[in-house]
């Protein structure tokens, strides 16, 4: 890969660029809004520009700043720089298509970077649907079983109702529960006995 050291001087860099925009040094000085002289002495090598002075002379000049930072000594070869230190390096290319290649290469990175961003918001945004659906089935499910308490009373382990189970329970050890009102035949005759007892 190359580095830095390998590259021409950012001032013949930003000069060939400039060259081949078919613009003026004053033009170009106006556009980044640096002094002309100040430009002039960054062309010759003689100055060496800050990173915001770059940054508004690739504005100025259309590449991508990470190139013209490349150029300056600024960045490393992470992240996809060195492809954009080799398309710079190049022999065979012109300075258009240098510029040309870099800025598709830049657009690529950009777009890959958008779609990943937009597929790890989609994968969220899913995940917290599948929590809410799992959330919302719980309460139903424990809704369902309150109106069935309330509809038939408290249940024992096997699911028969509570109540049910001792009534059965009650007739079971009682007997039958007599009618409202009706007095039975055994308690009839032993009220017969008591009352002749108490005559004799």
């Amino acid at each position: 890969m190359a580095t830095p050291k390998d590259l021409p001087d950012v001032g013949g860099f930003i000069r060939d660029l400039r060259r081949n925009a078919k613009i003026s040094l004053r033009q170009l000085a106006e556009q980044a809004g640096v002094s002309n002289p100040y430009l002039s002495q960054i062309e010759r090598g003689l100055r060496k520009p800050s990173a915001e002075v770059l940054q508004q002379l690739a504005s100025a000049l259309r590449v991508s700043t990470p190139a013209m930072y490349l150029r300056a000594g600024l960045l490393d070869d992470k992240e996809g720089h060195g492809v954009l230190a080799a398309i710079a390096v190049d022999a065979d290319l012109t300075m258009a298509q240098k510029q040309s290649l870099s800025q598709i290469y830049e657009t690529f990175r950009r777009e890959n970077t958008r779609l990943a961003e937009a597929q790890a918001e989609a994968d969220a945004a899913q995940a917290g649907a599948a929590q809410a659906d799992q959330a919302a089935d719980q309460p139903a499910s424990q809704a369902a079983d309150l109106a069935n308490v309330a509809a038939t009373g408290p249940t024992t382990v096997g699911g028969t109702p509570t109540e049910a189970v001792l009534e059965s329970v009650a007739v079971t050890e009682a007997g039958t529960a007599p009618a409202p009102g009706s007095t039975s035949i055994p308690q009839k005759k032993k009220a017969a006995e008591a009352a002749e007892e108490e005559t004799s």
